[in-house]
């Protein structure tokens, strides 16, 4: 799995997801001319006399992750030989730079708390340590989480190897350069109109009719996506990187939906619906604080909920997240606004999400819900509890991960909950010693946890758990090794936000490591393969991403698997349905490979940015928004879309 960010009782070197890594020399390009200031618009033609793209500095790694095993298909090579120091390797050189393939990102600043400082542990619990240490002014919650660390790529846009730790402390300025742009992948379903469901599949397929349609099998059945005559793109739109305020170098914009008519997608301090086929604002909705978090649902008639700061966050004052709201993007209006209180304290939340009529928020003080249609409060933390709901998962179900116990001796309670009374109606508990879970879906139950901190690479899993959310019993334990397989959680903060899977027909499809690819070049390419939930089995299946490509399942499609290709550095990235029975890739979409598309497109990581594909249209877009573009001759964009004819 991709390099995250250490376990919290092990805060990393440096704010962010993990200590910068080292990188080695590689092959050497020459250098393209600088982009003219301003940047391009995108839409138009790119003006002739460009080269190929700069490709990054390549990294190598003393020890490769091994191919996942698939009984489909033989292993691929344990480990590519080390790319050759001087030219001739089938790569024009060029000279180190941040350049292509790599988004222009530095770390947050610091003093804007995210979510917040935190609240005093529940019930007279131990707080529980954040996940990034102590950032900003040398006080615990006042710093932004740092934009991960995206992970070097042995060619440009094709993924790459993790460096080891051994080699992290070294450049801390070169890692500073290849910060991400934020932190989750969004994605949305095909018809924008689930009633509380998933209209993305961060998580998986959380919960949504998707899931429903695919049978137990694997099929292809209750798919809306097609191909069309001409599956090439064109750039239907961009929106500039909004500049942040003075004394601060990066602020989430978390957030993006769709629906018929819509695309929002927040920015710094307002949510913004724009036309989905011209990019034109239809509304704004302005918000007194930036966005903390938001929920990748939207209801039947539009409605989806938000977690922002009551003001914009200063060094004196960092602003906690305590301000929970629902906003009408079919309107375009902030429907209400509520907080919550732990006893006297108002609670910072961390995560929110939508199931059946309720929207349901949790936090480190406890967990609290209200109805969507009247803001009617429907339960609060009970203080004479010993136990606290940490964060829910939404969807078709309702699932509440409840923490009891202290930090040191932690037990899991993963609850399935009624969403109008908070009501358990299944239970079933972890092993002691495990402090996050991530709800990967809802219905059928699945959890992923990084049991005793034994995946190794920070992704937050180790393991898998499928639960029957009829009884609450245990179906099975799917072992994830991550030198194994790319799939990974913040359970955190983002408690139903995973990357890498998705999960349809009680199937669990996950995207392998990258290894070496099987042409004469030194590529790098991975596969999806499918795990049975009810055996914890793989089925034998996998699809592959072809050499120089990446695959990354986005969500369900009825049977069928979305999956997005990072593509190589000639090429533009492509949008494919797996079917669900036989594996069969059909491409929906490629987009353009000329150059100034592929550099805005390689910064926009599906394992961090927020990627949406709904009727032939691919919405790519940035959860943070950053001044380091000041530094760079390259315009930074917020969102780019593609879509066919």
């Amino acid at each position: 799995m991709t390099q995250s960010p250490p376990p919290p009782h092990q805060p990393p070197q440096q704010p962010g997801f993990g200590p910068p890594q080292q990188p080695q020399q590689s092959p050497q390009q020459p250098a393209q001319p600088p982009a003219a200031p301003g940047g391009p618009d995108l839409t138009k033609a790119p003006e002739p006399g460009y080269g190929y793209p700069q490709t990054p500095q390549t990294p190598q790694t003393p020890q490769p992750p091994a191919a996942p095993q698939t009984p489909a298909a033989p292993q691929p090579p344990v480990a590519p030989p080390p790319a050759p120091q001087g030219p001739g390797y089938g790569y024009p050189q060029q000279p180190p730079a941040a350049g292509y393939g790599y988004p222009q990102q530095p770390p947050p600043a610091a003093g804007y708390g995210y979510p917040g400082q935190p609240q005093p542990g529940a019930y007279g619990h131990p707080q529980q340590p954040g996940p990034y240490g102590q950032p900003g002014y040398g006080q615990p919650g006042y710093g932004y989480p740092q934009p991960p660390t995206m992970p070097m790529q042995s060619q440009p846009g094709g993924g790459g190897k993790k460096f080891g730790a051994q080699a992290a402390i070294i450049v801390s300025a070169v890692a500073a350069i290849a910060l991400i742009v934020g932190a989750g992948v969004w994605y949305a379903s095909s018809s924008g109109k689930d009633d509380d469901k998933n209209t993305t599949a961060d998580s998986g397929g959380t919960g949504g009719k998707d899931e429903k349609n695919g049978g137990s099998g694997g099929t292809s059945s209750g798919t809306e996506e097609k191909a069309p005559a001409d599956t090439g793109s064109k750039v239907l739109f961009q929106v500039p990187a909004p500049k942040v305020p003075k004394g601060t170098t990066s602020i989430p914009t978390s957030g993006s939906w769709l629906t018929d008519t819509v695309y929002a997608k927040s920015g710094i301090a307002e949510i913004v619906g724009y036309d989905r086929a011209k990019g034109t604002e239809k509304w704004t909705i302005d918000l007194p604080g930036p966005v903390c978090e938001a929920t990748n649902r939207v209801t039947e008639d539009g409605k989806t909920a938000i977690i922002f700061k009551p003001a914009m966050p200063t060094k004196e004052n960092p602003q906690s997240c305590t301000q929970l709201a629902v906003i009408d993007l079919a309107a375009g209006k902030e429907v209400w606004t509520k907080t919550a209180k732990s006893g006297t304290m108002p609670i910072s939340f961390n995560n929110v999400t939508l199931s059946g009529g309720t929207v349901a928020a949790g936090s480190t003080s406890g967990g609290a819900a209200w109805e969507i249609a009247s803001g009617e409060q429907l339960w609060a933390p009970k203080t004479s509890d010993s136990c606290y709901d940490s964060g829910y998962g939404g969807g078709e179900k309702l699932v509440a991960v409840r923490k009891c116990g202290s930090y040191d001796q932690r037990q899991l309670h993963i609850q399935t909950i009624d969403p109008k009374s908070g009501k358990v109606i299944t239970e079933y508990k972890m092993g002691e010693g495990i402090e996050y879970a991530a709800v990967v879906s809802t219905d059928p139950l699945v959890v992923a946890a990084d049991v005793n901190d034994s995946a190794g690479d920070g992704s937050g899993i180790s393991d898998f758990f499928s639960i029957d959310n009829k009884t609450g019993k245990l179906r099975t334990r799917i072992s994830a090794p991550g030198e194994e397989y790319a799939a990974r959680c913040d359970a955190i903060y983002k408690l139903e936000k995973c990357t890498g899977l998705a999960v349809g027909g009680d199937r669990l499809y996950i995207a392998t490591e990258e290894h070496e690819g099987g042409g004469k070049s030194y590529v790098q390419t991975n596969e999806v393969v499918a795990f049975d939930l009810a055996t914890g089995k793989q089925t034998g299946q996998r699809a592959d991403a072809g050499d120089g490509y990446t695959i990354t399942p986005l969500r369900m499609d009825g049977g069928n698997v979305l999956a997005y290709k990072r593509p190589p550095y000639d090429k533009g990235g492509q949008i494919v349905s797996i079917d669900g029975g036989t594996f069969k890739q059909t491409t929906l979409m490629e987009n353009p490979a000329t150059e100034t598309v592929r550099d805005v497109e390689s910064r926009m990581s599906p394992e961090y940015a927020e990627i949406l594909f709904s009727q032939g249209a691919l919405y790519m877009s940035s959860a943070y928004a950053s001044d380091f573009s000041s530094a760079s001759d390259d315009k930074e964009y917020l969102v780019i879309a593609f879509g066919t004819s």
